[in-house]
């Protein structure tokens, strides 16, 4: 649970006279209260109904699970890259204008919407996502070029 979320918590525990410990996990301990009650200027009725569901259930990762790539050995600085170079790499970040793409180089790549596919697509989003793999053109029959900005002074 994030921090933020904190003082709602604190409200929530004052309101049924409870410490943490014997909430977290028990689903019977946290009947009667009403997550309309808790809505704030901070938080809507869909954040304070998430913050009850972590309490009911803790270290429930709602993100879904994060991939990690293969990177190739030798390849650890941009100037080992070189042009041509097909690398297996995780998207970390999903834009209007392309992808974000981490090969292990300690600077994402860019990989522009126009080398995600050989038809035209209007949106990255139906490609690619966050934490996807990507390695070999994408799989999808054309091999992307991520383009990386040396910004070494």
């Amino acid at each position: 649970m994030h921090p933020e979320a904190y003082p709602i918590v604190e409200r929530m525990l004052a309101k049924i006279k409870k410490q943490i410990g014997n909430v977290l996990g028990k689903r019977e301990a946290l009947t009667g209260l009403s997550p309309a009650e808790f809505v704030d200027e901070r938080f809507g009725l869909p954040t304070v109904r998430d913050i009850l569901g972590e309490l009911e259930k803790p270290s429930r990762e709602p993100r879904s699970e994060f991939k990690t790539a293969t990177f190739k050995e030798g390849i650890e600085k941009i100037s080992d890259l070189l042009p041509g170079m097909i690398l297996e790499g995780v998207v970390t970040n999903v834009a209007a204008f392309g992808a974000f793409v981490d090969i292990g180089v300690h600077q994402d790549g860019l990989v522009h919407v126009s080398a995600m596919s050989t038809k035209f697509i209007k949106d990255p989003h139906e490609v690619v996502k966050a934490g996807q793999g990507q390695g070999q053109g994408a799989g999808n029959g054309r091999e992307a070029s991520a383009h990386f900005a040396d910004h070494a002074a």
